[in-house]
């Protein structure tokens, strides 16, 4: 049992990576609604702050009251630094600024399972995280040790669903399920976006996601091209995001396919909230600028060739189509058929 307070101090934790963080999301606004003068608080890779940033609390809603930035991932590449290890206190005395009275680790690693023991705690705190691994997902056993409440979940779980496993316990509450409505980002914000001039492309546009950080997780580029040239026949204008040269040498491979298309320069996370919500469309593998899509409710089409669709397949909006599965890529008439679906509604 969790204090009894209708305004705990609550931190969550969990760090990266982007599809994580934004899987991750649903429960700040489960435990808002319960618990509507609650503190909420984040610990987040540097990295994935800007992901945080449209739910901080302002005038018109109440979401987050604190993104705590964790520098991990630079801090390793010079641990010696006399700069890192400055950066390194700095972050726990602005980590321990607040006391908490619960905190929730769905990450199940050691690295957050240690923020959860650097933060400052109540006397009858409770800190809840994962009890066992979840299939295809990274787990140190560990973490557990630093828990005083561990949470047992299904060997496949959806990561939003592991989420609402972890928050739910801590709070000693019924499971949230699906038959609550999943929410990512206030509505203001993503109809800001889609007002945003910036963007350059020629409208209407498709974005296709085709890089991924695992070789195996790629649609093979024919399926690309011919999807690309049925868009382009009737009128849109494909865009080819990259993130490395070798990304970018699909790009150009594809581009070189594909009339009309074009490779945009390198863009932030943050500018990717704005091309993508100003899309028609957003075509892409399993990666995280496909979930962010995803998330901020535009159609998108998630294709699963090397990794399992149940663990984060889009299944909260009718605007979202999933195609493929652990080792089964969808063919490319499967993806030119839900395009021109999504593409009429």
């Amino acid at each position: 049992m969790t204090t009894s307070s209708a305004s705990p101090n609550i931190l969550l934790v969990k760090l990266s990576s982007l599809g994580d963080v934004l899987h991750n999301l649903p429960i700040v606004w489960d435990i808002r609604a319960r618990l509507p003068n609650a503190r909420i608080d984040w610990v987040v890779e540097e990295g994935y702050a800007h992901l945080l940033e449209p739910l901080l609390t302002n005038d018109h809603f109440r979401g987050i009251d604190r993104i705590i930035p964790f520098g991990l991932r630079r801090w390793k590449k010079s641990i010696l630094s006399l700069r890192t290890w400055r950066e390194y206190f700095s972050f726990r005395r602005n980590l321990q600024r607040v006391s908490y009275d619960v905190i929730i680790e769905t990450q199940g690693l050691l690295k957050s399972a240690l923020v959860c023991a650097l933060a400052k705690k109540s006397p009858d705190a409770v800190v809840a995280g994962l009890a066992n691994a979840t299939e295809y997902s990274g787990y140190e056993s560990i973490s557990k040790l630093f828990y005083s409440q561990s949470v047992q979940v299904p060997f496949r779980c959806h990561a939003i669903d592991r989420s609402r496993y972890v928050a739910c316990s801590a709070f000693d509450w019924p499971l949230i399920g699906r038959d609550e409505n999943v929410e990512f980002y206030p509505q203001s914000f993503i109809e800001t976006l889609g007002n945003n001039s910036a963007v350059q492309f020629k409208k209407p546009y498709v974005i296709f996601f085709h890089s991924t950080a695992r070789a195996a997780k790629r649609w093979g580029n024919e399926a690309w091209v011919d999807v690309g040239q049925c868009l382009s026949k009737i009128g849109y204008q494909v865009v080819l995001p990259w993130g490395s040269p070798r990304e970018k040498k699909v790009s150009e491979e594809l581009a070189e396919q594909i009339p009309n298309a074009v490779i945009p320069e390198a863009f932030s996370i943050e500018e990717a909230f704005a091309v993508i919500a100003n899309s028609s469309l957003v075509i892409g593998v399993d990666s995280g600028l496909t979930h962010l899509a995803a998330v901020l409710n535009k159609p998108t089409i998630e294709i699963y060739c090397d990794s399992p669709r149940w663990k984060t397949d889009g299944y909260w909006s009718s605007k979202i189509r999933n195609l493929g599965d652990m080792k089964t890529s969808p063919a490319a008439s499967d993806v030119i058929a839900a395009t021109n679906e999504l593409l009429a509604q």
